[in-house]
């Protein structure tokens, strides 16, 4: 006889979650007690093991499956690929650390069923709370998120940042090819890129304190989840991680002035002034060490690199940029030459320069691997 298949899926992204696996398969059975479901653990290539754990539970279980990512990263991705896996009209998407809480997941499907397409775990709509989850910090940035998603995306859900919510296969097939593979905020992305509005249902939760594993989001998810903001605003045409490249180059602008400022400030003026191609080379060096730093820890956060690898990624981002410069001051030199403006020359040139510096440092310095 062949056995039916799950009516639900639950999609869970992983990375260094060995401890969490077998806890959470357990919670699931508890909760889901006359459902066909299935869990799909999305793992990206956890150093401590994940994946073997959760294959080897598979062998058990046949309602657990298990997804190896090798060489790409990050959890929309991870989310992405495990919804498009499944054959389950309905999936879910839920975190392995054990804060979601799962007891939710029945009455989740049942609004699917009475029509709903989205059912959303929230922690801010009257019942919810997120009082031992959360640092004050991390709550800030919720809520400043939140806001913003309101304002300039016009999403209506009172947790759009959240990563707990069930939703009808179909409609995220519909809108696959645009979602974005990087940053965090899956849930946004699929609300700011659907067409029609879903037929949504937020149900309240109390987000729980992690117990076992460490936490993968840190300070930094506050500036992917701003690059998809402003990717969303732009219809998708400017990619998240070129925003969040653009971000760190404005920001080596202003390490830049500020290192040409300190020399003037505690060096004699006319040494400066005498040595001024020096000054702006150091300068210049300071600035785009900042650069390599902040994007190796921001922009290509998947991709990070260690140890020796740092070392030679930050000598090919050195070569990058200044093959960068020459496109700059090409195309800067090349339209003033047509009489534009020089406001119009410059600008074009450091978009030319970023374009340039971007799509080689990808190739180069922090390739996939």
């Amino acid at each position: 006889m062949v056995p039916s298949s799950p009516e639900l899926s639950i999609v869970v992204p992983t990375y260094k979650e060995a401890q969490n696996v077998q806890a959470l398969v357990s919670l699931l059975d508890r909760a889901l007690t006359g459902i066909v479901w299935e869990v799909i653990f999305v793992d990206d290539n956890s150093p401590d093991g994940t994946a073997r754990v959760a294959k080897d539970l598979a062998r058990e279980d046949a309602r657990v499956r298990c997804i190896r990512r090798v060489g790409r990263r990050g959890l929309a991705g991870a989310c992405i690929e495990g919804i498009l896996s499944s054959a389950a009209p309905v999936v879910a998407v839920m975190d392995a650390d054990l804060q979601h809480d799962e007891t939710l997941l029945p009455r989740m499907l049942d609004e699917i069923r009475a029509g709903a397409d989205l059912a959303v775990g929230s922690r801010y709509v009257e019942g919810g709370s997120m009082d031992d989850g959360f640092s004050s910090i991390r709550r800030w940035g919720s809520e400043t998120a939140t806001a913003l998603a309101r304002r300039f995306l016009k999403v209506e859900l009172s947790d759009p940042m959240s990563g707990f919510f069930m939703i009808r296969r179909e409609r995220v097939e519909a809108i696959a090819g645009e979602l974005s593979r990087e940053g965090f905020k899956i849930l946004l992305d699929i609300v700011a890129s659907t067409p029609e509005p879903l037929k949504t249902v937020e149900l309240p939760y109390s987000f729980r304190e992690r117990q076992m594993g460490e936490s993968k989001l840190d300070s930094l998810v506050t500036a992917e989840y701003l690059g998809l903001l402003f990717s969303k605003i732009s219809g998708g045409i400017l990619p998240v991680r070129f925003l969040m490249f653009a971000a760190v180059g404005v920001s080596g602008i202003i390490v830049h002035l500020a290192m040409i400022k300190l020399a003037a400030m505690t060096m004699d003026v006319s040494w400066v002034r005498g040595h001024f191609s020096v000054v702006q080379f150091a300068a210049t060096m300071i600035a785009m060490t900042w650069n390599f730093v902040l994007n190796n820890q921001l922009t290509y956060r998947d991709r990070r690199l260690k140890g020796l690898q740092f070392i030679v990624g930050l000598l090919t981002f050195y070569l990058v940029c200044s093959f960068g410069t020459l496109a700059n001051v090409g195309v800067a030199s090349w339209l003033y030459g047509f009489k534009a403006s020089l406001w119009v020359a410059g600008i074009a040139g450091a978009i030319m320069g970023a374009v340039f510096n971007y799509a080689a440092s990808s190739v180069l310095t922090w390739r996939d691997k």
